[in-house]
């Protein structure tokens, strides 16, 4: 039993010096704060995909009663803790992620434009920023041909946890 309770204490021990380390990245005056616009990139580099309505919610979690614009790190870390022990708001399966990007390539091709991709993503569903399509296209598109091999990216963007 004792083992049990090292392991699981290791365990949010690891996972809190994970948050703290990410969020350190954006604590750009060394305060133990970070601007709320940073919280989204700050919970997804720790491999969670909440949706936006779901990032809300997160922050409105840990927001001030009076909104500041900066999120404190003693507020934010035990509700990430949290998150990543309950596993929360998960990557979509390799296959999952592929067939989506099937249904897109009507034609079965193997790939979609950037200008396909940009489309879809800013016309249809939870539309992407401007600046998100920017980074995901930086990403995505293969620097020689000027398209998405899809099944690549689908590779890229899924993470191993098991």
């Amino acid at each position: 039993m004792a083992d049990d309770k090292e392991a699981a204490e290791a365990l949010i021990a690891e996972l809190q010096k994970n948050i703290k380390d990410a969020f350190a990245v954006f604590d750009h005056e060394s305060n133990n704060s970070v601007d709320v616009r940073e919280i989204g990139t700050i919970i997804r580099s720790l491999g969670c995909c909440p949706s936006e309505g779901e990032l809300h919610e997160l922050l409105a979690e840990v927001e001030e009663e009076e909104p500041t614009g900066y999120i404190q790190l003693d507020k934010f870390l035990p509700m990430m803790t949290r998150v990543l022990l309950e596993r929360k708001y998960r990557p979509q399966p390799e296959d999952v992620i592929l067939r989506a990007f099937e249904v897109l390539d009507q034609t079965k091709k193997g790939y979609l434009t950037q200008e396909e991709l940009t489309k879809y993503l800013t016309e249809e569903g939870e539309p992407f920023t401007q600046e998100e399509m920017e980074e995901m296209l930086s990403a995505a598109v293969d620097p020689e041909k000027n398209i998405i091999f899809y099944k690549d990216f689908a590779a890229m963007m899924t993470i191993d946890d098991t």
